[in-house]
């Protein structure tokens, strides 16, 4: 229904009486929390308290005037974490067939898990941290599920939570929100295909599914495992997943082949260039 003007500025009028709200906000490093950070200080600057909560050893995460930051040690050095990064991302531009690629990105996800597993740990058997988190009333978890930590204390906290994310490995964002992923039009990661394809193009996309089902067993069960014993209860990474309350989705179909979306899933592509001029 269209409203009137008048309308309009009475409804606009009627959010400055909102009550701003108290987020945690769990981030990812590395370009993950670049993406991320912009729409923090933006909710800082509507009025939100904004709590970050981040290990002692990172790259880019840093404090800031716009939001409080709670830190926590963690088993390794800024020297291992760059280093680790640094061989991740020179992956992403290597050529190769599809299994040589499949090999490095498992060695590659396996070894990020590792650490995003050891720094949700150290993160868990925080005591004093974890107090803090139950007393401060947060109002809900913003988090890049990317690493699981952040859905695993939405959990322990009894939180809604919203993720933040360009995309999980092995399609778990879509198993997780039981959104439909056809093989005919929807290409898998690595077999460089079009949302185009022909019958036997649909038949291999079919079977690049099967991988990557032992690559997500691998890297994200040990989340399963630490989630499990810190909630005392069995959890699997789809438990953890399949509560988020809204997905924020960095995709923009402008760019990328068009997949269905549930309701719940929101694309906001080209977010981090929003403030970035770009000459003609």
């Amino acid at each position: 229904l269209s409203a009137s003007p008048p309308v309009v500025v009475l409804l606009l009028s009627l959010l400055g009486l909102a009550a701003a709200g108290k987020l945690l906000v769990v981030p990812v490093d590395g370009s993950h929390w670049l993406s991320m950070r912009e729409v923090v200080d933006m909710l800082q600057q509507k009025g939100h308290e904004v709590v970050v909560l981040a290990p002692e050893v990172a790259v880019h995460i840093k404090p800031s005037k716009n939001f409080v930051m709670k830190m926590y040690s963690v088993p390794y050095t800024q020297e291992d974490l760059k280093k680790e990064f640094q061989a991740f991302f020179h992956f992403s531009f290597e050529q190769g067939s599809f299994l040589e690629r499949f090999v490095k990105a498992y060695q590659g996800i396996k070894r990020i898990t590792n650490f995003g597993v050891s720094s949700c740990g150290h993160l868990l058997q925080n005591k004093e941290l974890i107090r803090y988190l139950e007393e401060s009333k947060f109002d809900a978890v913003f988090t890049d599920p990317v690493l699981l930590c952040g859905a695993i204390l939405a959990e322990h906290l009894s939180l809604p939570s919203v993720y933040f994310l360009r995309g999980i490995p092995c399609g778990l964002d879509f198993d997780a929100t039981q959104c439909p992923r056809p093989p005919s039009y929807v290409p898998r990661g690595f077999t460089q295909l079009t949302d185009r394809m022909t019958f036997l193009q649909r038949m291999k996309n079919l079977l690049h599914d099967i991988p990557n089902i032992f690559l997500c067993d691998f890297a994200f069960e040990p989340y399963s495992k630490l989630a499990s014993g810190f909630l005392h209860q069995d959890v699997t990474v789809q438990d953890l997943l399949h509560q988020a309350s809204v997905w924020l989705v960095r995709s923009e179909f402008v760019l990328e082949y068009p997949r269905p979306l549930m309701p719940n899933i929101i694309p906001i592509g080209g977010v981090n260039c929003a403030h970035k001029e770009l000459s003609q």
